[in-house]
């Protein structure tokens, strides 16, 4: 998929960066320069099974609890998708998961969550599919990307590691892809 063609053909403006490959949050803290937009981390994970798959989009910051995590979606055990799942779902390589690969996702079979706290963020930081370059691009053309493409998402207080045993900062609330 070209996702500068998709871009532009529905009308979501991004910024382009282009920098050398960045495999890792730590990585693209070095060799991306400075921008106005969110740093995010995204997971592609799966359940035990492997019959459910979720991008979860987070701050960079952000070390996630899995088995919180997993307790939240009600679902058993979640892992780390294979690259050969992120190929066949996303339609990327290790290294450059990101919301836009849900372009890709033409049956929605991929359960988007994104964390509140990006959620209400200016705007956001994503690869175009490829690990070379960065896009800015805003939170309210993020919002009609996720419905264009027909994924619902789920805004949740993605748990993190030190959370883990307050459940206070578990919370969930649904909300569709537009305002």
């Amino acid at each position: 998929m070209d996702i500068y063609r998709f871009l532009t053909e529905h009308n979501i403006h991004y910024e382009r960066h282009d920098h050398p490959a960045v495999f890792t949050c730590e990585e693209a803290e070095r060799l991306v320069p400075p921008l106005a937009a969110t740093r995010t981390k995204n997971l592609f994970l799966r359940d035990r099974k492997g019959r459910r798959h979720f991008l979860v989009v987070v701050g960079y910051e952000k070390a996630v609890d899995l088995k919180g995590l997993t307790s939240l979606l009600g679902v058993k055990k979640l892992g780390f998708a294979s690259p050969a799942r992120l190929e066949r779902y996303l339609g990327v390589e290790p290294g450059a998961v990101s919301i836009l690969g849900l372009a890709n996702d033409i049956e929605q079979e991929v359960e988007v969550i994104i964390d509140e706290s990006l959620w209400h963020a200016e705007a956001l930081r994503c690869h175009p599919l490829v690990n070379t370059s960065t896009l800015v691009i805003s939170q309210d053309d993020i919002r009609r990307f996720l419905e264009i493409t027909g994924h619902r998402v789920r805004v949740l207080d993605v748990p993190t590691r030190t959370d883990r045993n307050n459940p206070r900062k578990r919370t969930s609330t649904s909300a569709p892809a537009r305002k």
